[in-house]
């Protein structure tokens, strides 16, 4: 009894999840002109492929069509105070080194931050001053 009712919960708490990544299956495509880091991954530069994950939409994929990568990462849903007027992806770029950290949905004020990497989190701590670079893209 006392599993069926931690099924039952675990089965509520699902459900709300599982009808937005359903209903959310925007593809954001985007030609990248600058190699960057997701988590401890290197992507090169070229033309570049998000989605959300078929059971997740806290869950991304991003593929680098030119180059066959792929790998997947986890992001958080913010609120911005107005809505995006494109599809975007957002990089923290230090140097000649950049971070894919958010993507932006057109006329959504949803934006996917994606985890700070380690990588990045000392860069930071060395005082380095990132540039923000957002890089419209195709839907």
């Amino acid at each position: 009894m006392k599993y069926a009712k931690r099924m039952l919960a675990l089965a509520l708490i699902a459900l709300p999840t599982l009808s937005v990544a359903q209903g959310n299956t925007t593809t954001i495509v985007g030609q990248v002109p600058f190699p960057f880091m997701v988590g401890t991954k290197h992507v090169p530069a070229g033309k570049c492929m998000v989605q959300p994950t078929s059971s997740s939409a806290r869950l991304l994929v991003i593929r680098n069509i030119d180059t066959g990568v792929s790998l997947f990462t986890a992001a958080m849903p913010n609120t911005a105070k107005k809505a995006s007027g494109s599809y975007a992806l957002v990089f923290h770029k230090y140097g000649d080194r950049a971070f894919l950290t958010g993507i932006k949905l057109a006329g959504d004020r949803t934006v996917y931050q994606i985890p700070e990497s380690r990588a990045e989190r000392e860069l930071r701590a060395q005082n380095d001053s990132a540039t923000e670079e957002i890089l419209a893209s195709a839907h």
